[in-house]
Formats: C-alpha cells, sequence, structure tokens
C-alpha cells in the first residue's frame, strides 16, 4: 500500500518493508507500470467491498476505522494492491467484480433479501445469475411487478436510491373505474398525502382506456403511486414498472433476469 501523489523513498507500506521507487533515465522516480495497474484508492476498494459508498469510506479512514496489513490507515488518497489485506471491525474484506442485474418482477414475491414468514423473495429469481452478493435497490411492493436492479455496486445503489438524484420511474396502472377529468387534473398538480405533497412528472391516459394509466415520477415514499389513486378512491387493480431510469423491459418477459450492458451502466453512472 502507498499514499498517492508522495514519494515514497523515505516511507514504508503497512506490514512491509520500505521500497524505493525506481529511477528513470533521468533520474526521476517512476512506478511500474504493472504495480500502478494493479492500484486502487482505499476508499474504492471498500466501497467495491460493498462496505459503503467512497465518500461514507472516506470518513471510516480518517476516523481510524480501517487497518490495512494490520497497521490503521487515516489518511486520505492511498492505494492498496490486492496483496494487501485491508479490515474493517475485524473483518477482512473482499471487493467483488461490479455486477448488475435486471428483473422483471412477477406477483408475490417480497423485494428483501431475507424474510422472517418464509415468503417467496426475489433472490429466489436471481439466485443463479452470479456468484457474487448482489442486493435490490429500492423495492417493489409483494404485488407490484415490473423492473427491479441488483447489484453489488454500493456507491451505485445508494446514488440510485436517493430522491435528489430523481431517478425517474414509470409505471403502467390499472385501475378498478375509470378516472375522472377532475381526479387526474389534481394527481398533476400534485396531491396532499398525510406525509407531504405527492408530486408527479407525468401522467397520461393509455390506449384511450380511462382505466389504464401511465404515471411518472421520482419520489420514493412508500406505497406511494398505489396511495396517489387510493387517496381519491380508486383501487389498484394492477401496478407494473416499466422504465426505471434509462432501463425498460424489452425483451424481458416476466420473472426473468438479465445483465446490464456497458452502456446501461454508463448511463446509470451519469445520472445526477
Amino acid at each position: 500500500m502507498k499514499k498517492s501523489g508522495k514519494s515514497e523513498n523515505n516511507r514504508s507500506r503497512p506490514g512491509k518493508g520500505a521500497k524505493a521507487k525506481p529511477q528513470s533515465k533521468s533520474g526521476k522516480a517512476t512506478a511500474p507500470k504493472q504495480e500502478a495497474s494493479n492500484e486502487v484508492r482505499l476508499n474504492k476498494y471498500i466501497a467495491n467491498a460493498g462496505v459503503c459508498s467512497r465518500r461514507e469510506a472516506d470518513k471510516l479512514i480518517a476516523a481510524g476505522e480501517i487497518k490495512v496489513n494490520g497497521q490503521v490507515v487515516t489518511e486520505l488518497g492511498y492505494k492498496v494492491e490486492p496483496t494487501d489485506k485491508v479490515v474493517y471491525k475485524g473483518k477482512k474484506l473482499t471487493p467483488e467484480k461490479p455486477v448488475y442485474v435486471l428483473l422483471n418482477k412477477p406477483k408475490d414475491f417480497i423485494t428483501t433479501t431475507d424474510d422472517p414468514e418464509n415468503r417467496r423473495t426475489v433472490m429466489e429469481l436471481v439466485k443463479n445469475a452470479c456468484e457474487e452478493r448482489i442486493y435490490p435497490v429500492g423495492r417493489l411492493d409483494r404485488n407490484t411487478t415490473g423492473l427491479l436492479l441488483f447489484t453489488n455496486d454500493g456507491e451505485l445503489a445508494r446514488k440510485l436510491a436517493h430522491p435528489s438524484h430523481r431517478v425517474r420511474k414509470i409505471y403502467k396502472v390499472e385501475l378498478d373505474k375509470n378516472i375522472t377529468k377532475e381526479d387526474f387534473i389534481k394527481i398533476e398538480n400534485g396531491l396532499e398525502l398525510e406525509d407531504g405533497l405527492a408530486i408527479v412528472d407525468g401522467l397520461a391516459i393509455v390506449d384511450n382506456n380511462k382505466k389504464m394509466i401511465g404515471i411518472e415520477i421520482h419520489i420514493g415514499k412508500n406505497r406511494i403511486v398505489r396511495r396517489i389513486f387510493e387517496h381519491l378512491g380508486y383501487e389498484v387493480v394492477k401496478l407494473d414498472r416499466v422504465m426505471y431510469g434509462p432501463l425498460d423491459k424489452l425483451n424481458l418477459p416476466r420473472g426473468k433476469w438479465r445483465f446490464l450492458n456497458d452502456k446501461e451502466i454508463a448511463k446509470l453512472k451519469r445520472l445526477n
């Protein structure tokens, strides 16, 4: 492990002997290319292990919560190598390859990693997707269907789940009766619910069927779409998430999953 941005000629890596940088023909210190390519910042290493985001990892480092090769590291900007032993709360951290899985969730599955009542969970549907430990980003109700993202990228998951990033979510809603023009306008203008104002980003009647509504929303309050319509006296018969950020259900049957491609991952990471 070494501290980035400074010479190591007079420093030692924790748990290892002092190591001088090789000299170039000009006499200036240069780092071996192979070593540099294998190094990663300590905060990224911690985030890749699924502990927290990079920003939160910096706080752990500064607070002296992280050990590298048996020694506490408190300075930011350090880099570690694959052979370094990084420990947090007595547990050795092992960064995993980032994995991104998209599921078209069916009904009757709980969005959780473990259910004490032994009900079926979404983890059963993606258990054969990869060896890495992946987790759902956000949640869908038991009777809500549609797109659900899984990943072990803790930093991205926290970003997508935070309302400040306004990740667009589009749902197709089937009601028990036709929506009235007055109620349609009320929803468009925002409804005051028991936990605050519910603002939608878009609303449309689907295929001229007033029982079928398309709704775009970014707020992530519990059961928010159902509660919007229930507040006005409607029963939501079916609720299906058809878009999540830039992701859609094209060629993804109900109950099936697929890996995101590089382009989709890049789009998710660019979301503000």
